[in-house]
């Protein structure tokens, strides 16, 4: 399975939980019924922020599957996270950060930082 059809595959899952049909997701999200199958199948890529916001909103996700499918969203769209890109494009900071992580950090220095922060409240 390719990083499309497991994002079309979450977002299925997500509208059988919430018990709704294919035609009134793709009404409440604005898309035509065979656009929407085509994201569900993995046969089109997630679009933009806007539109997984929509989704998002309409399949009331909490907060960690909201993240799970921005993260998902990205991967099938060979991108960051849609919802971090704006961040990263804004920060030079970040984006220098991020340079040097990706030359030296590991998996053990990044749990290190994100503990850090998520003292500071």
């Amino acid at each position: 399975m390719n990083d499309r059809q497991i994002f079309g595959s979450f977002l299925k899952k997500k509208r059988h939980i919430q018990e709704i049909t294919v035609r009134t997701m793709a009404d409440r999200i604005n898309v035509t019924v065979g656009y929407y199958c085509d994201i569900e199948s993995g046969r089109r890529t997630p679009i933009d922020l806007d539109f997984l916001d929509i989704v998002i909103n309409v399949l009331q996700l909490d907060d960690k599957d909201k993240q799970t499918f921005y993260d998902l969203a990205g991967k099938a769209r060979l991108a960051a996270p849609p919802d971090l890109t704006k961040y990263i494009n804004d920060s030079k900071a970040a984006r220098i950060a991020l340079r040097v992580a990706k030359e030296k950090a590991n998996d053990e220095d990044w749990e290190k930082f994100i503990n850090d922060l998520e003292k500071k409240g």
